[in-house]
Parts: C-alpha cells; structure tokens; sequence
C-alpha cells in the first residue's frame, strides 16, 4: 500500500483537499478552504511531473498568498452590503432599547424588540424606563448606553 501512496501523491493531495473543503464547511471561516486551494495546486505540480520537496513548496506558497491576499478581500464582500441585511445579534446593534431594571455595569435587563436581555453599561447607572442604545453584544449580554438628547428628539 505504501508503494502505491509512494507513486500516486495526487491521491494524497485530493484527499487533503476534500477534507479542507469538510471542515471549512463546519467552520466557514474561509480559512481551511485557501488551505484546500494549496492542496489543489499541489496536485496539478504532482500531474506536471514535478517531485514531492516541489509539490510541498506549491502548497505551502499557494495557501500562504491565498490565506494573506484572497481570504481578506473575500471577507470584505461578504460583510459587505446595508445595516438591514445584518443577521442574527448583529442586527441588534445600534437599536434602542428599553430598560427594566436599571442597568449599572455590573448588570440589569432590556428589552430589545420583544425580547428581555441581561444588560450592563459603561457609563454609568441607567435607571428603569430609559430608553438606551445597543452598542455592543457580548455572548448574552447587551452593552448599552444612554440616548444622545439628538437621537430622542
């Protein structure tokens, strides 16, 4: 079997592709998949003839350009496009909230939508009946702060 793998790298090479493309599919990181375009390049080098130490080199240069030039631009489009086609948490952020339980930071509840979060501040106690802004959101905890007199009016 050995003498097989021995003579046959481009087995070896597609298989490390198919198992990058397996797990960039769980992580969808965009990461394992450049990692996946080096181990395709790795097997055209093995079906141009060229030696292993050559075919290590490919995969190595072609993930490291992909993951350093192609990965950060894919990203970009990705996350590109309007605030309304946020999802998921990521939606929540810059909405207002209402307090309902005042809100200091150590903790206190929001309701954000129809939904009651755990909340804290960076400035300050917020008291009950404030109506806040989601700055961030930190597992299940909402970061607000207070409204700006401008954004009541």
């Amino acid at each position: 079997m050995f003498e097989w793998i021995g003579e046959n790298w481009w087995a070896l090479w597609l298989t490390l592709f198919l198992a990058f493309a397996a797990v960039e599919m769980l992580t969808l990181d965009l990461f394992f998949i450049m990692l996946g375009g080096g181990a395709l390049a790795a097997l055209v080098a093995d079906f141009a003839g060229a030696d292993l130490w050559l075919q290590s080199v490919v995969f190595c240069v072609v993930s490291l350009l992909m993951i350093a030039f192609v990965r950060p631009i894919t990203l970009k489009h990705l996350h590109k496009g309007p605030a309304e086609k946020r999802t998921n948490v990521d939606r929540l952020i810059g909405e207002t909230a209402l307090v309902m339980e005042a809100v200091s930071s150590t903790g206190g509840r929001v309701k954000i939508g129809g939904d009651i979060w755990s909340a804290r501040s960076d400035s300050g106690i917020l008291p009950e009946g404030q109506r806040v802004i989601v700055a961030a959101i930190e597992g299940a905890t909402a970061v607000v702060a207070p409204q700006s007199e401008t954004a009541i009016q």
